[in-house]
């Protein structure tokens, strides 16, 4: 029996205030389905609470159990994930229903350009609200300040709706932004960006050694330290003799905002399927997940090689899956944050947006922010260098400002 396009997507609200959203997806499958699934979601702003999936290799049928804010736009929602899920024609017969080996055309950047006249504390995390609000992804930011008290920000941004370079979706743009900023708005423009931003996402040649060793070692340290290294201890084990033809992995672990992407996404760039899967967070923030997988050829992981290696990327990913330190930068003082980037190209979501709310929260002004992508240990990270603004000194310690950052990161508030 045929299933509507439309249905392949269910979200069902609880009937009860603060009770989980179920969401429902059953549609044909895909290499990284469930990867591109939970990105969505947490794109969104849930937290996936439990989830229940299974494929044949053709046909999925995925149940999430989400918890968010009640402002969130379901059918928005129900939108973007319909988006990431393929066709029915995906698994049929009748090929000339869809273009042949057609890739995806790369979305048009647009640089947003504008000036107020002064900054004040959380203006960057207001700006960067009314962005996401509006489904504009932010690529890369320059921030700075003029001596005279005057910001100029440049945002490249991507548009999901893809209608940025309409007149109509400019002007609701900017007078969002103008209902956010007030009298401060000197001007803003909008217009396609040209070759420089292929210079700016280069990001700066230079990261200093000391921060990137410690920062982006592949090595987990032999006792608790700075940064994102989770207190609590993470348990991967691995089975091939519960089932006949697939690897049993159980993880159980401190549960983090994202924590189902960070899995999901490694698994994906591993090139490594899951058959069935279960996922649970308990209300003390412990997780527990038993996954069957197989490989690319439809095997199990029987390679000892092999299942160390993808059992230390794994804990690698619960335990740092971002990346914090606080430095000097001269005689400033400097926030990094890093994320790994998909093979796909797509880097995590939201982070910017969770660094901009944890200063505002901190009342730490932000004097300028660079945003690029780096090349360390043959993988690419994108890095948020924040130079914090120190006029009159830093409302609060180094220490505070990384732990209250890490928190917000990792949905520990």
């Amino acid at each position: 029996m045929e299933i509507l396009y439309e249905d392949a997507v269910v979200i069902s609200q609880g009937e009860k205030p603060g009770e989980p959203t179920l969401i429902t997806v059953n549609c044909p499958d895909k290499a990284g389905l469930c990867c591109d699934l939970c990105r969505v979601i947490l794109l969104f702003g849930l937290s996936i609470c439990k989830g229940d999936g299974q494929t044949d290799g053709k046909w999925c049928y995925i149940v999430f159990w989400v918890v968010g804010k009640p402002s969130t736009r379901w059918n928005l929602l129900k939108q973007r994930l319909l988006e990431v899920c393929p066709s029915y024609f995906s698994t049929s017969e009748i090929d000339y229903y869809k273009p042949e080996n057609q890739q995806p055309r790369p979305p048009d950047v647009f640089l947003l350009m504008f000036w107020c006249s002064c900054d004040y504390e959380g203006l960057l995390h207001d700006v960067t609200e009314v962005l996401c609000e509006l489904e504009l992804t932010i690529k890369r930011v320059k921030v700075s300040t003029t001596p005279d008290g005057r910001v100029m920000d440049l945002f490249y941004i991507t548009d999901t709706r893809e209608l940025l370079g309409t007149k109509m979706r400019q002007e609701e743009t900017i007078h969002c932004l103008k209902n956010v900023l007030g009298k401060a708005l000197i001007s803003c423009e909008i217009e396609l960006a040209g070759p420089e931003f292929t210079a700016c996402s280069q990001g700066s040649s230079f990261l200093p050694s000391a921060i990137t060793e410690d920062m982006f070692s592949l090595e987990l340290p032999n006792k608790h330290r700075s940064g994102f290294l989770a207190p609590n201890p993470v348990s991967i084990t691995v089975d091939n003799g519960l089932s006949p033809s697939h690897t049993l992995v159980q993880i159980f672990c401190k549960d983090h905002k994202g924590l189902l992407y960070d899995i999901t996404r490694t698994l994906k760039d591993y090139n490594i399927q899951i058959p069935y899967g279960r996922f649970f967070a308990n209300r003390k923030g412990n997780c527990e997940m038993d996954l069957f997988l197989i490989q690319a050829d439809g095997k199990k992981i029987v390679d000892p090689n092999k299942q160390n290696a993808l059992c230390s990327r794994l804990r690698m990913e619960l335990l740092r899956p971002l990346r914090l330190a606080v430095a000097s930068r001269g005689p400033d003082t400097e926030l990094l944050v890093a994320n790994p980037v998909e093979l796909s190209g797509r880097g995590r979501p939201l982070v910017f947006y969770d660094i901009t709310l944890a200063l505002k929260n901190l009342n730490t002004p932000i004097f300028s922010v660079e945003i690029g992508r780096h090349m360390i240990h043959d993988r690419e990270w994108e890095v948020y260098r924040i130079l914090l603004d120190e006029g009159d000194g830093l409302p609060v310690s180094r220490n505070k400002i990384e732990e209250g950052v890490r928190k917000i990161l990792m949905g520990w508030e």
